[in-house]
């Protein structure tokens, strides 16, 4: 079968130059541009890379326009209805769903990972009462790298494997650290016996002096975001992850980058946003001041929660924390929940205005999730460590799949240049 190509010709020279197109299963097929520089001595040039693909992978598909996301080919759909994190957190990483006998063994030795060095731990003391949780699991994060090099061989895929399972399974512990440390409170060890986000809350919530039960309605509603969370595609901190490893840096390394760039605004704090939003605009009547405002361009203000980057449909994923949060909030008898009714009212009346719908700003997923958060006693300052931890199953499988990649290579954008042309050093008592 012949391999389909789009011909570029330079009219001032005659020259000419065929580019192959690739083929994806699904999706759009990409342009290799790889000859582009060489034959004609010019870069492409893409601000924010959003018509780039900056490599092929099989993990995640979203289809924008059409509203779907699909792990592994899987609809998230049907994986939120009947699957679990820890479920997907294999079929990510390994690309199948599992058997019984190997969803046990991952989850045991997932169980088995969640300790963290005392040593590790006591980083801790060294960081302000009020410092933000995700500076210190950035941070802690990162510092694993001197805690675990003996299992540190990139090329190694028994050693990937450790790392991934180990990673995975501590993410939680150091983010509950974050937040003990920030209350003041001891720290609470991992328990063994817990499923993953049952353990995590147990962490977050229980105390030395007194028992603590987990509630089954938030640990379902936390294992429910974590599945919807888990992955996204080539996204900001995703494409951090790859570009940090495609050095050969460590892999802890890779994913502290990861959680920086994820701790931006713009990306994994949107949620936050939402919710602040939500009390400034504080009842139902001031909704259509505030949607004025948000059609302003000079106001400065923004509809969060509202419209993605890649979907110009739904997001799929909104709909079905929709429905979880009814739930949440109803059987932690908090149906009456004010911020729950006025997002429900504003997402009514934004989807009848003319304004956003011909924008196709429909709710994202960050639209409920921290209602849902908040419901579960989450502080807004730990709603991106929530978020990275789920995130974490999706960068290390992206990372895992671009260090076995045989044709990997580090990442080096170009750029387009608009500074001075050469200029020769003027000593400093000839300047003007």
């Amino acid at each position: 079968m012949t391999q389909k190509t789009i011909e570029l010709i330079d009219r001032a020279t005659d020259r000419k130059v065929n580019l192959p197109v690739h083929p994806g299963t699904i999706g759009p097929s990409v342009i290799d541009i790889a000859a582009l520089n060489k034959e004609f001595g010019l870069f492409t040039y893409d601000p924010g890379f959003g018509g780039t693909a900056s490599t092929d992978s099989r993990i995640t598909y979203i289809d924008g326009d059409a509203g779907v996301l699909l792990y592994r080919g899987y609809p998230v759909e049907q994986l939120a209805e009947r699957s679990t994190f820890t479920e997907v957190a294999y079929l990510l990483l390994h690309g199948e769903l599992p058997s019984r006998k190997q969803l046990d063994e991952f989850t045991g030795s997932i169980r088995h990972h969640t300790m963290i060095n005392e040593s590790l731990l006591r980083f801790f003391h060294g960081f302000h009462y009020d410092a933000h949780p995700m500076a210190m699991v950035s941070a802690v994060v990162a510092s694993m790298s001197a805690f675990y090099h003996d299992t540190m061989d990139i090329y190694s895929a028994r050693q990937r494997e450790i790392f991934a399972h180990r990673i995975i399974a501590k993410i939680p512990t150091i983010a509950a650290a974050a937040h003990k440390h920030a209350l003041g409170q001891p720290y609470v060890y991992p328990r063994n016996d817990l499923d993953y986000c049952s353990n995590l809350l147990h962490m977050l919530y229980a105390v030395p002096c007194e028992p603590y039960e987990v509630d089954p309605v938030a640990a379902q509603a936390l294992d429910l975001l974590f599945v919807l969370h888990a992955d996204h595609e080539q996204n900001a901190s995703t494409s951090t992850v790859r570009l940090a490893g495609s050095t050969g840096t460590n892999p802890y390394a890779a994913i502290a980058a990861g959680i920086s760039a994820l701790w931006g605004p713009a990306h994994g704090g949107a949620n936050e946003a939402v919710l602040n939003m939500l009390e400034q605009i504080g009842t139902v009547d001031n909704i259509p001041k505030f949607l004025a405002q948000a059609k302003d361009k000079t106001s400065h203000v923004r509809l969060m929660g509202f419209g993605h980057r890649v979907y110009k449909n739904f997001d799929p994923r909104a709909k079905i924390i929709r429905e979880m949060c009814h739930k949440v909030l109803a059987r932690l008898g908090r149906s009456d929940n004010p911020l729950f009714e006025l997002a429900l009212r504003l997402e009514e009346i934004a989807l009848q205005d003319e304004y956003f719908v011909e924008r196709k700003l429909y709710p994202n997923v960050d639209f409920y999730s921290g209602i849902i958060y908040s419901a579960i006693g989450i502080p807004r300052s730990m709603f991106t460590v929530m978020f990275a931890i789920a995130r974490t199953v999706g960068w290390v499988a992206h990372w895992a799949e671009m260090i076995s990649d045989p044709a990997m290579r580090i990442g080096r954008p170009r750029q387009l240049y608009t500074g001075p042309t050469r200029r020769d050093y003027v000593e400093i008592t000839k300047r003007a």
